[in-house]
């Protein structure tokens, strides 16, 4: 089981695929300049393997989420995933992407026995889309969820970060298209997570914008504490059902009393939180032959020693040395 200091347990398992990505998010990666990892720094396929067998197994882990970087570059992905999907007890599997290679994959992901998948869109409009990722790529994001939902990798979650001036005002038009297309959309609050440290408090777009905007055209019902238990995202009904919309609201609502995750990056560091400074080296005690119980043992002390709050509040926070793309988001 892994336990911290504060009884929270975590179940839920962030794996990083790879630190590389096909577009280039102005909220996450400067457009040119990032040094990817070497790939002797990544882990091999089978390293990623034993690290989810001995999390599901030994460590209490019943989700596992790919991530990345952008996961559909790993060229071993389905593999990865048909093999963890045999593992006894099997863990339910996501995937976070940003769509543009599903459309290829999504009928081998279901096959391999992908459960579903979240897509990262923040705009219907091709042009602001082209400014926000510096590539023009909408339609295969839009023909790519379509794929997912057609291949059952359902619920199909849509993941939307608004920014001042680009597509602030699309709240409400996304909801709709999103309902019409039966994609369960979710806003989240851009982070402190850019390679650039660009990242400023003032002027972000926050949940009570976000939800000030969508009143504005549908009546929003609030799901209980109960049915949210860990989950990252606040639900509310729209209209009165049966779809629903989610704000996971990272930096003005933040949810850590109840945070259920451990982070695996892409060349092998355990991360207890987004927002940590320290990492953990599993890759090290993987290639120098370490047992099981021993990695199993690594993995269980590094989240003993997880902090009580991601510290987004307070006045001495300092973003992680390294990006979204680096630590999986």
């Amino acid at each position: 089981m892994l336990i911290d200091t504060y009884d929270r347990v975590a179940t839920d398992l962030r794996v990083s695929l790879t630190d590389k990505c096909n577009l280039r998010c102005t909220y996450c990666m400067p457009e040119e300049g990032l040094q990817w990892l070497g790939k002797s720094e990544l882990l091999s396929d089978d390293e990623i393997v034993r690290l989810i067998r001995i999390a599901v197994t030994s460590l209490g882990i019943t989700e596992v989420r790919f991530t990345g970087g952008e996961p559909l570059l790993r060229p071993g992905l389905v593999s990865i995933v048909e093999q963890c999907a045999a593992l006894t007890p099997r863990p339910r599997m996501s995937l976070t992407t940003n769509g543009i290679g599903l459309k290829r994959t999504a009928a081998a992901l279901k096959a391999a026995g992908l459960d579903r998948v979240n897509v990262s869109l923040d705009t219907l409009r091709p042009d602001v889309f082209k400014t926000l990722t510096r590539r023009d790529r909408h339609k295969d994001v839009l023909e790519g969820l379509e794929a997912a939902r057609e291949a059952g990798l359902t619920p199909v979650k849509v993941n939307s970060v608004l920014m001042p001036g680009l597509n602030d005002d699309e709240a409400p038009e996304l909801l709709a298209w999103a309902v019409a297309n039966d994609y369960e959309l979710r806003f989240i609050e851009q982070m402190p997570l850019d390679a650039q440290h660009g990242w400023k408090r003032d002027g972000m777009i926050t949940a009570g914008d976000i939800l000030a905007s969508l009143r504005t055209r549908f009546t929003l019902t609030p799901e209980d504490d109960e049915a949210r238990g860990s989950a990252p995202a606040e639900r509310w009904t729209v209209d009165g059902g049966p779809h629903r919309v989610g704000v996971i609201a990272s930096v003005t609502r933040p949810f850590c009393r109840a945070c259920d995750r451990t982070r695996l990056t892409a060349d092998g560091q355990i991360r207890t939180c987004l927002f940590a400074r320290e990492e953990t080296d599993l890759r090290s005690a993987l290639r120098s032959d370490a047992p099981d119980a021993e990695i199993a043992r690594l993995w269980k002390v590094a989240m003993w020693g997880k902090k009580a709050g991601s510290g987004l509040d307070d006045p001495s926070f300092l973003q992680p040395d390294r990006p979204m793309s680096a630590i999986g988001g």
